[in-house]
């Protein structure tokens, strides 16, 4: 072996160790998209004509986003792609999940808490229950039916929380406690402070969950309490530490792919790539002889390199996606029949044998380089422009064809 190619061998092999690091285990390394592993489509539609006031002349759409992105992040969806769509449409792609009634809980509800005084005025009550509400107060009921005059004037919102969790009630049941931030733990002091002994009504979604009596002046945290059960308290923690919609979103578009469909997927994808795998192997061995078994070695480095990169940089695996690794390893093996004919050339031509392998990758080089640069300036458009799918098989184009140029410019010239 040439003195100029014995720092090579140390780079192949740390890059052999670096890939099967970030490869295996494959099921913990690379997420599988929603076509693989099934899961949820939704199109989601954020009603701008319903904005409240203050928050009207804002991004609507960028901030329902945000808070549906954080909602979906809290409650332990893999790799869920979020992006949108237009100036009012939201993709959401959630693999894996199968509750779609709670996944449609989580991401729709609008989750608007607000902390409000009860009236003790009858009086304003019954005009209440007749139809005629008095201005500054709103009729609602508790958690059994009984009818509650709120007070609006002095009703603090849940942006006044930093934080949300689930403990155990007093009865067994789960209730949700919250932390106050700086501003709201003074103005919720004040409220309660000059308002002991009268009922304070946690209201969310304009449903009052709990209406308790204020004992004592309340400065730092508090509780929700209601019948929830454990995975209703869990998902209310979530969407009060992710914050509530800016306005209501509907869905316009629902599609659910169920876990077998996605794997009758996997099984097409791998038997496609092991019987197109096959017939490469036993056409490089069978013409090329022990230049084809390199070709095919490399090939299996090719297709390691490219899981490897799928788990470095944490992207999810597509059906598509497979699609573009069948792709760049046909392309590999071009790369290497391109050399081996360059080389014959040469061997045709009179020269020896070294020379010859030396030829062989010069001459190729060029036409390598050039194709596999113009494919990587095509996927690289589809990834740009593209969304989904047509993102997942771009990546895994680009990841393979650079892999292919290692391979074969530069590992199996240091076989040969």
């Amino acid at each position: 072996m040439p003195s100029s190619f014995k720092w090579r061998v140390p780079l192949i092999l740390v890059v052999i160790a670096f890939s099967c690091w970030h490869a295996f285990p494959i099921e913990k390394r690379i997420s599988l998209g929603l076509d693989l592993q099934g899961g949820m489509h939704l199109v989601l539609k954020v009603d701008t004509e319903k904005v409240p006031p203050e928050a009207r002349g804002k991004d609507v759409t960028g901030v329902a986003l945000e808070v549906i992105r954080n909602r979906i992040d809290q409650f332990g969806v893999r790799e869920p792609l979020i992006q949108r769509q237009g100036p009012d449409h939201i993709l959401v792609q959630l693999p894996g999940v199968t509750d779609r009634d709670r996944a449609l809980k989580l991401i729709g509800q609008t989750a608007l808490l607000e902390f409000q005084l009860v009236s003790d005025n009858q009086r304003l009550l019954q005009q209440a229950l007749d139809g005629k509400a008095p201005r500054g107060y709103e009729l609602s009921q508790d958690e059994s039916g009984n009818p509650l005059l709120l007070e609006t004037a002095d009703a603090l919102t849940g942006a006044i929380l930093t934080d949300a969790w689930v403990e155990p009630g007093e009865l067994g049941l789960p209730e949700v406690s919250f932390r106050l931030n700086k501003d709201g733990a003074k103005a919720f002091g004040l409220l309660t402070g000059a308002n002991i002994n009268r009922r304070l009504a946690i209201v969310l979604d304009g449903k009052v969950q709990s209406a308790p009596v204020i004992q004592s002046r309340i400065t730092d945290a508090g509780q929700i309490t209601g019948r929830f059960t454990r995975e209703e308290a869990h998902d209310l923690a979530i969407v009060l530490r992710a914050g509530a919609l800016p306005a209501p979103i509907s869905v316009e578009e629902e599609r659910t792919v169920g876990p077998t469909l996605g794997r009758d997927s996997v099984r097409s994808g791998l038997l496609a790539m092991a019987v197109g795998g096959s017939f490469v192997l036993a056409f490089m061995v069978g013409y090329y002889l022990f230049a084809g078994v390199i070709a095919v070695a490399a090939l299996a480095l090719n297709l390691l390199i490219i899981l490897g990169g799928l788990g470095w940089f944490h992207a999810t695996l597509t059906l598509p996606g497979i699609a573009g690794i069948i792709l760049t390893l046909g392309m590999a093996v071009d790369a290497n029949v391109l050399i081996y004919e360059r080389m014959r050339e040469e061997i045709k031509a009179g020269r020896p044998l070294s020379l010859a392998v030396a030829a062989g990758y010069d001459k190729a080089f060029s036409a390598i380089l050039d194709s596999n640069v113009t494919t990587v300036i095509a996927a690289l458009f589809l990834y740009w422009f593209g969304t989904g799918p047509i993102r997942g098989f771009a990546t895994t184009l680009i990841m393979g064809l650079a892999a292919s140029m290692f391979t074969a410019i530069f590992v199996t010239r240091v076989i040969f």
